[in-house]
């Protein structure tokens, strides 16, 4: 996995080095980010990874303009993170990067900054946003097919393995019941320990009683 995303890296640098001499890296660095599968895409279509490379080089030129701007602008500069936000979530392609922009920018504002600084941080949240579309999808046209449950089944492998962190010898139990909870709860948990924390108290305490 290492040795593949090295040589897609490369392949990658060599694409973007000769318009960007002296970004080259940064932006290589960026688009590492996106899932493999989206990285070979790019790297087969030209007009795809022109578009990725564009997206990117304005991502990395909005945080100096945010910083010449006059702090005292506040709601000009909520306007210009929520750009910024877009520009980046916009990298990854979804389909719905409008509505997942809006959804981390219901965050706090400290927390939008650290995703627009933290690319793994910001991946995960728009994973997880993307997985609340499709679950949110799923309840409004009430069609179940494969790929839900595969969702699922993704978020119940995640929850699973901190739920064992917590309680070893019950996970299995106790993710069965969170499992109960929505998919916009779940996520919750996946992202807010003290809410996991919590969560998994009450399930101990159900289970106690049962025994």
């Amino acid at each position: 996995m290492d040795a593949d995303a090295e040589t897609l890296g490369e392949q990658l640098y060599s694409r973007i080095y000769p318009a960007y001499k002296e970004e080259a890296g940064k932006l290589t660095g960026m688009l590492l980010e996106l899932p493999g599968p989206t990285l070979h895409q790019m790297l087969r279509d030209e007009h795809m990874l022109t578009s990725a490379v564009e997206k990117a080089v304005r991502a990395l030129q909005e945080p100096s303009k945010l910083s010449d701007k006059d702090e005292d602008d506040a709601s000009a500069s909520s306007d210009s993170i929520g750009e910024q936000l877009f520009e980046l979530v916009n990298v990854y392609n979804t389909g719905h990067s409008q509505k997942i922009t809006g959804m981390l920018l219901e965050q706090e504002k400290d927390v939008v900054l650290k995703l627009l600084s933290n690319p793994k941080l910001l991946q995960e949240q728009v994973t997880f946003a993307l997985l609340t579309l499709k679950e949110q999808n799923v309840e409004e046209t009430d069609v179940s097919d494969s790929s839900d449950v595969d969702d699922r089944e993704t978020l119940g492998e995640k929850l699973f393995s901190l739920v064992e962190k917590l309680d070893p010898l019950r996970a299995n139990d106790l993710t069965g019941m969170l499992l109960e909870m929505d998919s916009a709860a779940l996520l919750q948990l996946l992202t807010d320990r003290s809410m996991l924390q919590e969560a998994v108290e009450k399930a101990q305490t159900v289970l106690d009683s049962q025994a």
